[in-house]
């Protein structure tokens, strides 16, 4: 037998049983009667259902590349915005009153929270839920304007989202020095850009608000007053930034991973009603509409950064030599896209809708 030391593990995955335990233990809410793993991703997440009849769930923060958890933040933005009214997931208080217990696990201590439950699907397709998304994100945006709870450990700027990633990138073995000196080329080239766009709007950022990460309901009047209301959870990478990097991650979802793939009109009229929706609410200033497209990039970067950075646990095939080839063109391609005039409707040639 050889025995490991905490420092040989790099992250275990508790059984459903075992977060049921904790859960027991941690929170006054009485016994579990159901507890499973829904992903394993960034984080691990598990779906709760107490005798009571209460439902929740639970996240077991993993060791991110940035550091430590943000959760003080995270977890004072969230009760604020409920307190606003805004629908998001909510943390739980745990029995000693804070909102996560510290489990003690093979390669170290890791924080675990519940949060609420939020019934509902991902927006998808449907163009009402598309819009309705970008409206509550914007009404997310003007509730978090007075928060003034704990500070951020972290914000989503170009330190944090391009100058990190960048230095993981090119420390992983599957970048070599000639693809590495590339990389840092574009990251150059990004700098430059932001340089020649001073005075960007920020606000509390969702940090990954790529149309997964909200479930639609009916609102109040039900869905035939075409009322839809997006509710918002996973706020692990909330933290102040960039208004331009906020909306650019539902953008960086939608646009083709292929040089060869146009934008379609589906993929157009979808971005037009995310931006109609959020600028019903808010304004978005042409300075913060013109550096959506070089967001895009970094988004990318930061992407690439957070799996440069969980090889010792995805391993190096997640970001393979050949498929990072191929991002820097396809990165010099978004950054040219006309987002300073909200790109273009497909069918109607006629701008997208933008702040009055």
């Amino acid at each position: 037998m050889i025995a490991l030391n905490a420092h040989s593990i790099a992250q275990t995955t508790p059984t459903g049983d075992a977060i049921a335990q904790a859960v027991t233990a941690g929170w006054a809410l009485g016994p579990v009667a159901h507890c499973v793993l829904l992903r394993r991703g960034f984080n691990q997440v598990y779906e709760l259902r107490f005798e009571s009849g209460q439902h929740a769930i639970a996240r077991l923060c993993t060791e991110r590349p940035r550091g430590e958890p943000n959760l003080a933040y995270e977890t004072a933005l969230l009760m604020h915005l409920r307190a606003q009214g805004v629908p998001v997931a909510a943390p739980w208080p745990a029995a000693d009153g804070s909102f996560s217990v510290v489990l003690a696990l093979p390669e170290g201590l890791r924080s675990l929270l519940l949060f609420d439950f939020l019934p509902g699907d991902p927006p998808g397709e449907l163009l009402a839920d598309i819009e309705a998304t970008g409206q509550g994100l914007a009404q997310l945006h003007d509730a978090a304007q007075t928060y003034g709870g704990p500070p951020s450990r972290y914000t989503l700027d170009l330190p944090l989202l391009l100058d990190a990633s960048l230095d993981r990138m090119i420390a992983a073995p599957t970048v070599d020095a000639a693809l590495g000196r590339e990389f840092s080329a574009l990251a150059d080239g990004l700098r430059a850009r932001f340089a020649a766009l001073p005075g960007l709007t920020r606000v509390h950022c969702h940090g990954d608000c790529h149309g997964s990460n909200n479930f639609m309901s009916d609102g109040p009047h039900g869905a035939s007053e075409g009322r839809r209301v997006a509710a918002f959870f996973d706020f692990d990478d909330a933290g102040p930034g960039l208004l331009a990097y906020e909306l650019a991650v539902y953008l960086w979802v939608l646009l083709p991973r292929s040089l060869e793939t146009p934008l379609s009109a589906t993929v157009l009229e979808r971005w037009h009603r995310y931006l109609a929706g959020y600028t019903r609410v808010r304004a978005i200033p042409a300075a913060d509409l013109a550096a959506i497209a070089p967001c895009l990039a970094v988004r990318q970067f930061w992407v690439m950064g957070e799996y440069a950075g969980r090889i010792p646990v995805w391993g190096t095939q997640a970001m393979p030599t050949h498929w990072l080839r191929k991002q820097i063109p396809l990165m010099q391609s978004w950054m040219n896209l006309p987002t300073a005039e909200g790109l273009v409707a497909a069918e109607s040639a006629t701008p997208i809708a933008t702040a009055q």
